[in-house]
């Protein structure tokens, strides 16, 4: 193999929009392997980690996160203080979590700022403090209307507020920042359907319904959280045909039906559901016609 040929294998893993099947996983991970040892780059390091991490394979991820952090590669601090604050491996840490937030943090980073500030409103390694934990979020609040990229961490920072707002009595305001928050954060998953991107919106869609009534007459795919906590059959349209989704209770949680596949969760459906091999949450603007069956 040539770092040509191991680049072409992993840019075409990258570019498929399809779940892949087992031998396209071993070539891309063979291949990832072949470049991180051939060229040293942190950003494979990180980037091959990341796949891990969504697959729930933590163990692997800090393998290669720490790899990459040999280098003084920021973004390897800010996945691992990931990995030590939510006790990925089995075992959370919070001073190091701490430690490797507080380090970008001081060099301005938007992510490790918020994980700090989170410390502090959970009393995590760091005395608990509210007062902080807002003034922290509220100044992140004013850097981040700046970002228009999906990756920069609007939602994250305006689902924050937003909470401090409802606790504030500010309810219309609180509301405000969960709509914009949603939208942001859908165009993200479309991108990447990332288990973290997908508990966000599945909160946040939670938080924003305890707020306001939920419109049966007007809703979307991402609002299909709400509906999915309970038995529902709901319609939507996609490429003229016209598809059906059952939520049933089965114990304390629904199971969904889409399809004629079964799924254990609503989680299960936001992150497996596909047509045609092409998952809804890349589908998400294309659907259209959400109704709710009587």
């Amino acid at each position: 193999m040539t770092t040509r040929e191991a680049r072409e294998i992993v840019n075409n893993y990258s570019d498929n929009t399809r779940k892949p099947d087992d031998e396209e996983f071993f070539m891309f991970t063979e291949a990832m392997d072949f470049l991180i040892h051939e060229e040293h780059k942190p950003q494979d390091m990180m980037y091959l980690g990341g796949v891990y991490y969504e697959m729930k394979h933590f163990d692997l991820a800090l393998k290669y996160y720490e790899m990459a952090a040999t280098y003084d590669y920021d973004p390897a601090y800010e996945c691992l203080g990931y990995i030590w604050y939510y006790g990925r491996t089995g075992q959370r840490d919070y001073k190091k979590a701490y430690m490797y937030f507080s380090r970008l943090m001081e060099k301005g980073d938007l992510v490790s700022t918020y994980k700090v500030a989170d410390m502090y409103r959970n009393g995590y390694y760091v005395e608990k403090d509210m007062a902080k934990y807002e003034s922290i979020i509220e100044k992140l609040y004013l850097k981040v209307l700046k970002c228009r990229n999906v990756f920069d961490p609007v939602p994250e920072v305006f689902t924050r507020l937003a909470r401090i707002r409802t606790s504030q009595e500010c309810y219309e305001e609180a509301v405000d920042l969960y709509l914009r928050a949603k939208d942001f954060l859908a165009q993200r998953i479309y991108y990447n359907a990332f288990f973290g991107n997908l508990n966000i919106m599945k909160w946040l869609i939670d938080d924003l319904y305890e707020l306001i009534e939920f419109d049966e007459e007007c809703f979307d795919f991402f609002d299909l959280y709400y509906l999915l906590k309970t038995p529902h059959v709901i319609t939507f349209d996609f490429d003229d045909r016209i598809y059906r989704l059952e939520s049933v209770m089965e114990g304390d949680e629904c199971v969904v039906n889409f399809d004629g596949q079964w799924y254990h969760s609503r989680d299960d459906f936001f992150r497996d559901a596909c047509i045609d091999d092409v998952k809804l949450t890349s589908l998400y603007n294309e659907l259209y016609g959400f109704e709710l069956m009587a």
